[in-house]
């Protein structure tokens, strides 16, 4: 006699409500895993502090970044994952810097080792957003004279 019947309807309501509030947890869980961003900053990472000018393209598996001169930013479906550069990076988001970033020697690019270095400051300090990431990810470390850069784009 003390038994809660099952035909009361607040029961029932409790029982949607429940099951709403369940579904709402498992629909809002991420479908993928977030992207590497570790993974990507260690092979710049290791671009950057080699003694040897050398190139090298990287995998991104995300479909947005941000980048600046310390850190990654990936975005993807799966989520966000940041990560920070052992070393100052260069994003090359001009034309001539991208022809330096893509095999052409800064003295075929720019007349002095001045104008390379104004160059970099800009590329520097220049604000970006989030933006289409690509397939592959280009990292470049360049030397001229006194000048160390490690270009990435």
């Amino acid at each position: 006699m003390l038994d809660t019947t099952a035909d009361t309807w607040y029961t029932w309501l409790g029982l949607v409500a429940t099951s709403l509030a369940v579904g709402g947890v498992v629909a809002g869980l991420p479908t993928a895993v977030p992207p590497d961003a570790e993974a990507v900053a260690a092979a710049v990472d290791d671009i950057a502090t080699s003694p040897y000018a050398e190139r090298e393209r990287v995998a991104v598996l995300a479909e947005t970044m941000r980048l600046d001169t310390h850190r990654l930013g990936l975005r993807s479906d799966g989520g966000t994952a940041h990560a920070s550069f052992t070393q100052r990076v260069t994003p090359a988001d001009s034309r001539r810097l991208t022809a330096v970033l893509r095999g052409s020697s800064p003295q075929e690019v720019y007349q002095t080792e001045g104008a390379f270095v104004g160059a970099l400051r800009e590329a520097r300090a220049a604000d970006r957003g989030w933006q289409p990431a690509p397939d592959r990810l280009t990292v470049r470390r360049v030397t001229w004279g006194e000048v160390n850069a490690t270009l990435i784009g």
